[in-house]
């Protein structure tokens, strides 16, 4: 269960966010980096990070035109992360490209190809949001929409809210990956995240990974906050199925 917990690297500095993976190594799967800290330190924090023996999520959400965005993913392959994520909203021609680029790049540099994932709906959006947009679908049918876009066009999963995760293994499987961000302990602050759960709920929707910052980042003790979400997604297996 340990291998399926992502944290998030949300920190502004290279010398803050090693001292965490130093920390946190043998507690958590993978280490997301996302668009904050890469823009401070570049690609040498992925590879500070890889040099540590620790997995990455390379949380950019690439969105462009197809071949930008598939050149993207193919540096982002080149650096050993483990995943990478692009926006289901960049059409399935950018998806198909970005799936086929990072397969062949792997293939001729003879390195494990990273998982592609695409981006649903964001956890800070809710339907007021989404109708403000111009999008007339709700939450849930817009995040099932892409979800079957994605898998269709190549992607092996996608990242959405713990509220979406039932539907999306109904109508996309078991073997499709689900990465869950919006997931806090009964007792953490939500911030600017609008749909929530914590890792019981999570785990027992379906989800695959579950993405956690603040609240292991902000604790007293890290490593038992990273322990006891491990625990709290093990409880989430046992909880009984509904009906």
């Amino acid at each position: 269960m340990r291998r399926r917990l992502i944290f998030a690297l949300d920190v502004p500095t290279e010398r803050e966010a090693l001292g965490l993976v130093d920390v946190l190594k043998d507690e958590v799967g993978l280490f997301k980096v996302g668009k904050q800290l890469f823009v401070h330190a570049g690609p040498e924090i992925v590879k500070e990070i890889r040099r540590r023996q620790a997995d990455v999520f390379l949380d950019l959400k690439f969105h462009d035109i197809p071949r930008t965005v598939a050149k993207a993913a193919v540096e982002a392959t080149k650096l050993g992360v483990a995943m990478l994520d692009v926006h289901a909203t960049g059409s399935t021609e950018m998806m198909r490209l970005t799936s086929a680029e990072v397969a062949k790049v792997a293939r001729a540099n003879r390195i494990k190809r990273p998982k592609v994932l695409a981006i649903t709906v964001l956890t800070s959006l809710d339907n007021r949001d989404l109708a403000e947009l111009g999008v007339r679908s709700s939450v849930d049918n817009q995040v099932a929409r892409l979800a079957k876009l994605a898998r269709s066009s190549g992607m092996d999963g996608v990242v959405a809210s713990p509220h979406e995760v039932a539907r999306i293994r109904r109508e996309c499987g078991s073997r499709f990956i689900i990465v869950t961000p919006g997931v806090r302990p009964a007792s953490a602050d939500v911030e600017d995240q609008k749909r929530v759960m914590t890792p019981e709920q999570a785990i027992h929707e379906g989800s695959k990974y579950l993405v956690v910052g603040s609240p292991i980042r902000n604790a007293a003790d890290p490593v038992q906050a990273a322990r006891d979400i491990v625990a709290a997604m093990q409880r989430g297996t046992r909880l009984p199925r509904k009906g």
